[in-house]
């Protein structure tokens, strides 16, 4: 395993994410660190850096040296982003850092907008979409095609940016809100009209994070996980109208809202609000993944620097970290797939449902490396709380989280999160969990004596004809306590039958 740091000097945040890795293979991240620099403060009327500014992100800068020092990692490597892309004086702030030692790279506003895509392309499983990132001192929107990245451009809209040029007051007055709105249509009216496409728009940030968290809160939502949120649009106008008459000791009081960033959430609150009257659109889809975790991907991934399927990377990712004999979970994920297919005319799933059923199966012992003893919940609870799992909808997720956590005993419940369940998903958990129940019964013994399976459908019973070289006796004897599961999922009793395999 091989480590990799970069840091994301931005307008607002300065953040250093460092990842331990397999090229290509598997990867986690290890560690970071982010400081409120606020190099862009200031810049609103003129295109300068402060001083102060300076001073900020050179300690933060500094003090990521000595981290990585510290570890004996080579130095992180810098981005540098809006402020001091934009400042006149930027000279003066790489003479203040170079003792450091730093490789310090300015993206122009195209790379940075392309490594925006890059994340999400390795992130979402969309082809096309419309990103957007909002930082302290500008907003990149781009145009992803076939999970390449073919437009984009920085528009002068961070929150910094705006919060020093129209927000004076607290809370800002009607004629400064309109004045705000005023320069985002100006910079941003033609781009909307495009955007009235029907393509989903991913949005990445601080700014939208901690809005989107904000409504988490205030719905009780019960999946604590940004990354794949879809944030309405009725729910956002709602937060907006109650922020805006806000003074900033109540917003940093607000859960959801990072303390730091409560005096420069409305700025970014009013572009999200406007872009998305303006484009026809109901929601945003968040994503965790930005700048930095592009440049990892460009690091980690040969060209084209993006997955060939994200579900199966980001699943076989998590099972590299918490790793079970590959013998038994392919047996599992065998036999899983056989009852699956001869009980099809009982269950009527297709071929997603398939596909989850497979990576339960992948998944379904992770949590062995905890402990034996309710391993099953040890590895739902790794599903639920990790940040690896890309590709998936919430929806989704929870549904994998709940194959894990009832693959060895009790009745399949969506119980609390019952929220995210959709139509028919009731049946859908208790046909598959049913499935991989069986499965992981049919190798009890771990030694792989099953070798085929058939499937006979009768009005009242289903027999599964179990074909071994010799009888499977633990097998049998597993299963068959899975009679009345099977039945109130199945609607038939549940009949085992040994045929000596040739």
């Amino acid at each position: 395993m091989k480590r990799w740091s970069v840091v994301d000097l931005g307008s607002n945040t300065a953040r250093m994410v460092i990842y331990e890795y397999e090229p290509g293979v598997r990867f986690r991240l290890l560690n970071e660190i982010r400081e409120p620099v606020r190099l862009g403060q200031g810049m609103g009327q003129r295109r300068r850096l402060g001083q102060k500014a300076i001073e900020r992100a050179a300690a933060a800068l500094k003090l990521y040296a000595d981290f990585a020092a510290s570890m004996d990692m080579p130095p992180p490597r810098v981005i540098a982003t809006s402020a001091v892309r934009d400042a006149e004086n930027s000279k003066r702030f790489f003479d203040r850092v170079e003792p450091y030692g730093l490789p310090i790279e300015i993206l122009p506003g195209e790379k940075e907008a392309s490594l925006g895509v890059t994340a999400v392309a390795n992130s979402f499983t969309v082809n096309d979409a419309w990103v957007m990132d909002l930082g302290g001192g500008s907003a990149q929107i781009s145009r992803m095609e076939d999970r390449r990245y073919v437009q984009g451009n920085a528009h002068p809209l961070g929150a910094v940016r705006l919060t020093e040029a129209f927000l004076y007051n607290d809370p800002p007055k009607e004629s400064e809100i309109k004045a705000l709105e005023a320069i985002v249509e100006e910079e941003l009216s033609g781009l909307a009209k495009e955007m009235k496409d029907g393509l989903p728009l991913i949005a990445m940030g601080g700014s939208i994070r901690n809005l989107a968290r904000a409504v988490q809160k205030r719905r009780n939502y019960p999946l604590g996980r940004i990354h794949g949120y879809v944030l309405k649009r009725k729910d956002l106008e709602k937060l907006v109208d109650e922020l805006l008459v806000m003074p900033v000791k109540e917003r940093q009081k607000v859960p959801g809202i990072a303390p730091d960033r409560a005096d420069i959430i409305l700025a970014p609150a009013l572009v999200y609000r406007w872009l998305l009257r303006k484009s026809g659109r109901d929601r945003i889809w968040l994503s965790r993944h930005g700048v930095r975790e592009g440049a990892f991907f460009e690091h980690f991934l040969e060209e084209p620097h993006t997955h060939e399927d994200v579900r199966e990377f980001s699943v076989r990712n998590l099972f590299l970290r918490y790793p079970q004999p590959q013998a038994h979970t392919d047996q599992v994920r065998r036999l899983a797939r056989l009852l699956f297919d001869g009980l099809s005319q009982l269950h009527g799933l297709g071929s997603e449902d398939a596909d989850m059923l497979d990576k339960a199966a992948i998944l379904h012992d992770i949590g062995m490396t905890m402990s034996y003893h309710n391993h099953q919940k040890h590895g739902a609870y790794i599903i639920q709380k990790t940040d690896i799992l890309d590709g998936f909808t919430h929806r989704e997720q929870v549904l994998l989280m709940l194959l894990v956590r009832y693959h060895r005993r009790g009745t399949p419940r969506w119980g609390y999160w019952r929220p995210l369940a959709g139509d028919g998903d009731k049946k859908r958990l208790m046909h598959l969990a049913t499935c991989l129940r069986l499965a992981e019964h049919l190798e009890r013994s771990n030694a792989g004596r099953i070798e085929d399976i058939k499937v006979w459908i009768g009005h009242r019973t289903v027999t599964l004809e179990l074909f071994a070289k010799e009888e499977p006796v633990v097998e049998m004897w597993e299963t068959a306590k899975d009679s009345a599961l099977f039945a109130e999922a199945f609607g038939r009793e549940l009949e085992l039958e040994f045929q000596p395999s040739s």
